[in-house]
């Protein structure tokens, strides 16, 4: 999961939750807590499977409709890596004004899906979505970072442990008639040894309200950098952070692989320190109301927080995992809706831990390596996911 495609808007998707704030969504999830030492997650296993369908009745003027890959996918990793991110464009096939209230994303084979973001696409960049489409061998087109259309919105994600979110009364994402969605879907082959061959045809179920929502809703980004080195008892080429990195773009190309030294230069004026914790902060420039809270690590990750104002007398902690599961990635609701202020700072902060690789048999495939900010399931990321509304 990660904020966008291009390194320029990647960051530029991250400042957006400063200027616009994030979206709102009461929404739940379960909460796991792996015991300290010991990873939460089955990597023999996969990702788990498909959630159950959701018990929870349709409201008043909802309807479900749920949208397919066209044909299933087998997916390829490039550069010699374990990853790939293919997208798929499908057509919710709306006439009216819709708002989307809710959405159940179902893995077809959770052996492979790692995770799955979509993005709206409006009215007039479905014609640029095709065309990626189409000029692409094969169903859909890679697409590390977002959706590579731009002006795109994202509207719902799915990550191991989520099932159902269905957004609080009067609150949705606005869906104007002819708008589509593009299904993001990240796939790691370490399950099957690094190899093609399996496929995977997931859907989404999603809650359309025929009318529009009384708030709509944003979901905006707050990322983190990581600056992990090998352990001590670790060595080989690429425990080195410059060869580390090269890899990462050789992997997932130029802009994924500077995503790192943008993130450095945004939180740390370019300095990178190397370390298990680290932090970025972000000033709020106008006022906005967050209503739900995510975070986002892969296989190293320890524990994720995301702050309002720390170290003052107004500090309030939006969310706080300090034991992060994998397996368990749901959205949590905020007891009560915190109003932000122009000036507010946010702070994202994310702990790993590179001694989990010779406990998961996953990463023991693979060599260690200084771990940076990456689109592969061996990488990591520090991302912090806010949900709201803007200037309330």
């Amino acid at each position: 999961m990660g904020p966008a495609t291009g390194k320029g808007k990647r960051i530029v998707a991250v400042m957006a939750v400063l200027a616009m704030a994030a979206a709102s969504a009461a929404c739940g999830g379960t909460t796991g807590e792996p015991a300290a030492d010991v990873p939460s997650h089955q990597p023999e296993s996969g990702h788990g499977h498909a959630p159950p369908p959701s018990q929870a009745p349709l409201r008043a003027g909802e309807r479900f409709v749920t949208l397919t890959m066209p044909q299933p996918y087998t997916p390829v990793a490039p550069g010699g890596g374990t990853d790939e991110y293919r997208c798929f464009l499908v057509d919710p096939k709306l006439t009216t004004a819709a708002s989307l209230t809710g959405s159940q994303f179902l893995p077809q084979n959770g052996d492979i899906v790692h995770h799955a973001i979509f993005f709206r696409i409006a009215p007039a960049d479905v014609a640029e979505a095709r065309s990626l489409d189409e000029s692409t061998p094969g169903e859909g087109w890679q697409c590390f970072g977002d959706s590579g259309v731009q002006d795109d919105a994202w509207v719902a994600h799915w990550a191991p442990g989520a099932n159902e979110v269905l957004l609080g009364e009067h609150l949705g994402y606005e869906m104007p008639p002819g708008s589509q969605l593009v299904m993001q879907v990240h796939y790691n082959l370490l399950a099957t040894g690094g190899k093609s061959g399996a496929t995977d045809r997931s859907s989404i179920r999603l809650r359309l309200a025929d009318t529009a929502a009384t708030t709509p809703l944003e979901t905006f980004q707050l990322a983190g950098p990581i600056e992990l080195p090998c352990t001590k008892q670790e060595s080989g080429p690429l425990c080195d952070r410059a060869a580390a990195v090269k890899d990462v773009g050789r992997r997932f190309g130029a802009d994924v692989g500077g995503m790192e030294d943008a993130l450095l230069q945004q939180c740390s004026a370019g300095r990178a320190v190397a370390g298990d914790t680290q932090h970025c902060d972000y000033p709020m420039p106008g006022a906005a109301t967050v209503y739900a809270a995510a975070g986002h690590m892969h296989l190293l990750g320890r524990s994720i927080k995301i702050e309002l104002n720390p170290g003052t007398a107004a500090a309030k902690t939006l969310l706080d995992i300090p034991k992060y599961n994998f397996d368990d990635q749901a959205l949590r609701p905020l007891a009560t809706p915190v109003h932000l202020k122009q000036g507010d700072k946010l702070r994202v902060t994310c702990t790993h831990d590179a001694g989990l690789r010779k406990l998961l048999p996953q990463l023991r495939q693979l060599p260690p390596r200084y771990v940076v900010w990456g689109d592969g399931t061996a990488d990591e990321m520090c991302l912090g996911l806010l949900i709201g509304t803007p200037g309330s």
